[in-house]
């Protein structure tokens, strides 16, 4: 890809490495960001939390113009995935998984997580339909009153539920086949809060009019939604930095310090691969940190601070 050595290699190009690459192309810093094109920012049918946009926004839509403006300030974006990361003297050498080197001297880690999802079919086209939704942070709101089911099982998934029950009245968890997995303090705060829960497997997924969702058990019982969301969780994609040492939270998250910085010198992270709370915003401000505090870093080195 480049046998210069950069000033910073962004690793991913969804919302927060794109905010990232604006900043720094900014501050006229080379920079190359090198993504796999698998933001779950593409996944968005469409945000209406997100701050400037009062009619909402696509996830393609934004990562769209956010690209567009990184590029216009000169930023580098190619596609690809960076297989392994290693430190040298002045930095980091990255191998591509084009079987390219790259040597920057600080790298940005924001590739972002990869949802747990469940296993139905035609998942992606119900997404993007709003069926099937991933975070009630960001839409809860616009399902307000609304039959939901909530698939998943264990105390995270309850912790979804009971968040949506602030919405809706009528909040059931599906555990797909799986057993519950609750303490006996969750199982009465579940009960409480009038959350039900269904254990059979599905063996059918329905739609009609692009609106409703209808699931059929395998014992036969026909159940219907007006919205489904995943509470499985996620998955950091933290691969390509782990042999590196960082240190990591209980979820398998990167640690930062206030500066977005891990604890490996001049390795920093911002997005969903970082402990704390998954939305678009939080990442893209975790993304201007890290920008400004790797550009000071850089003009300190350099003797020009």
């Amino acid at each position: 890809m480049t046998e210069e050595r950069l000033d910073a290699l962004i690793i991913g190009g969804g919302p927060a490495g794109l905010t990232a690459a604006i900043y720094l192309a900014r501050y006229r810093r080379r920079i190359l960001v090198v993504d796999a094109a698998e933001s779950r920012a593409s996944w968005i049918p469409r945000s209406h939390n997100h701050a400037g946009y009062p009619d909402g926004v696509t996830g393609p839509e934004l990562v769209a113009n956010m690209r567009a403006q990184a590029e216009r300030y000169g930023a580098r974006i190619e596609r690809g995935s960076v297989e392994t990361l290693e430190k040298d003297e002045e930095g980091f050498i990255a191998r591509t998984d084009g079987g390219h080197a790259v040597a920057a001297r600080t790298v940005l880690l924001a590739s972002g997580v990869i949802d747990r999802e469940p296993g139905l079919p035609n998942l992606y086209q119900a997404v993007q339909k709003g069926l099937i939704r991933q975070c009630p942070i960001c839409d809860a709101y616009e399902v307000i009153d609304h039959r939901i089911g909530v698939i998943g099982h264990g105390a995270g998934t309850l912790g979804e539920a009971l968040f949506l029950r602030n919405y809706s009245p009528d909040v059931t968890m599906l555990t797909l086949g799986k057993p519950m997995e609750l303490e006996e303090v969750d199982r009465r705060r579940m009960e409480k809060a009038g959350i039900r829960a269904v254990i059979d497997p599905v063996a059918e997924v329905h739609t009609e009019e692009g609106r409703i969702v209808a699931l059929t058990t395998e014992a036969g019982d026909r159940l219907t939604f007006d919205t489904l969301y995943s509470g499985l969780g996620a998955d950091p994609r933290t691969g390509a930095v782990m042999a590196l040492g960082p240190l990591t939270a209980a979820d398998g998250r990167l640690s930062v310090d206030r500066h977005q910085q891990t604890s490996v010198e001049g390795l920093f992270a911002a997005g969903d691969v970082v402990e704390g709370l998954n939305q678009i915003s939080v990442g893209m401000g975790q993304a201007a940190i890290a920008a400004t505090a790797i550009h000071r870093r850089l003009a300190v080195a350099d003797g020009k601070l």
